[in-house]
């Protein structure tokens, strides 16, 4: 029974993933597509760069709870159905990647920032916690959000390797951190170049698309 409660929560938890807020956001508040302006990232980020700070909020937290959703649901019921860590970390996993391949966005997606804090919260609030202290510190030093993201996505394992041990949930947040540091490969190349957008930069276009 475990093998097949495994599958339907990843399953769960990966259409869950799939939604894609900023798309939501944006139909809500009548903006444009996130994908045809900025980055084309379909994310709160490039949400922003619309200058509606209400959009670009709803979908931050749709994103991140969505995460937290997911992993939350399986923590609470599937030991009953003889889900275990390794289930958890399945579930982890699965609703990162349904977010990054939305199969309702041609299994394209966004960078998955947002989604991957909800389901460290999930997984552990002091891992949580870590995790999202780290990304204010480099943000308030740096003022970047990629390179925030790229440091806190490099440190993410190491902190659930304290909380956790090695084990799945330590080898699938390695995981999602690799991902989302694939997934920032265009802002690794700009950081390197010395090109990439500040906040303050954004805020400059906070008004165009």
């Amino acid at each position: 029974m475990s093998a097949v409660a495994i599958l339907i929560f990843a399953a769960f938890a990966y259409l869950l993933g799939s939604i894609p807020f900023a798309m939501v956001s944006s139909r809500i508040f009548s903006l444009p597509d996130p994908r045809t302006y900025g980055s084309g990232n379909p994310g709160a980020t490039n949400v922003l760069r619309t200058g509606r700070k209400a959009a670009a909020a709803l979908t931050l937290a749709g994103d991140a709870a969505k995460g937290w959703l997911a992993v939350a649901l399986a923590a609470a019921l599937g030991p009953r159905y003889g889900v275990g860590e390794a289930g958890l970390a399945a579930v982890a996993l699965a609703v990162f990647v349904g977010h990054v391949f939305s199969v309702f966005l041609g299994f394209r997606g966004g960078k998955g920032v947002a989604t991957a804090g909800g389901v460290l919260m999930a997984l552990n609030g002091w891992l949580g916690l870590a995790v999202v202290a780290t990304w204010a510190l480099v943000a308030a030093v740096w003022r970047i959000s990629s390179l925030s993201a790229l440091v806190t996505a490099a440190l993410a394992p190491v902190y659930a390797a304290f909380w956790f041990g090695i084990g799945p949930v330590t080898w699938a947040v390695a995981v999602v951190s690799a991902l989302l540091i694939w997934r920032h490969r265009s802002n690794i190349r700009n950081l390197l170049a010395g090109t990439e957008e500040t906040f303050a930069a954004r805020n400059d276009n906070g008004g165009g698309r």
